[in-house]
């Protein structure tokens, strides 16, 4: 699938909400949402929510090499796109991974990660020409995230 908005083409549904996990050192911090309200000319807006409040997010997309990067008040985020289209339950999965740095006032300013965020559609709604990966498996982060996102939705957007 193709978004547009302004004059950006986007290989992901938007807006829309990713469960998001990050670790440091391989242990896990933190789990939470992401939200990603608009990409418009490659600016990337939106929130991350890991202890109950919504925090601004804003970024960077590229399209032609499916990267982004965003800063939080507390971390700069960067990372890839990967699309895994699963024929057998009929889900497209949308990935994004990659790297953080904690920068100040976070009491781990200086200290890096690795991040991990997903979401899903029905793999009917929006056709990728030439970007989805099929007959692969997600890696497992994937499929935890995408747990958590759904428990977050059926607790009304409460983050658990």
């Amino acid at each position: 699938m193709v978004t547009s908005q302004g004059t950006a083409s986007v290989s992901f549904p938007f807006p829309s909400v990713w469960g998001i996990h990050s670790s440091i050192a391989g242990r896990t911090i933190i789990w939470g949402t992401l939200t990603i309200n608009s990409i418009i000319d490659n600016r990337v807006v939106g929130t991350v929510n890991f202890r109950g409040r919504p925090i601004p997010i804003n970024g960077f997309w590229n399209e032609s090499t499916k990267q982004i990067a965003f800063d939080s008040p507390y971390a700069t985020f960067s990372g890839n796109l990967t699309i895994i289209d699963d024929q057998q339950s009929r889900i497209r999965h949308f990935i994004l991974q990659g790297r953080f740095l904690m920068k100040p006032p976070s009491l781990q300013a200086g200290e890096s990660g690795s991040w991990i965020a997903t979401t899903d559609i029905a793999l009917n709604q929006f056709p990728v020409s030439g970007n989805a990966y099929t007959g692969q498996l997600p890696p497992v982060g994937a499929f935890l995230t995408s747990n958590f996102l759904h428990q977050h939705q059926n607790s009304g957007g409460r983050t658990i």
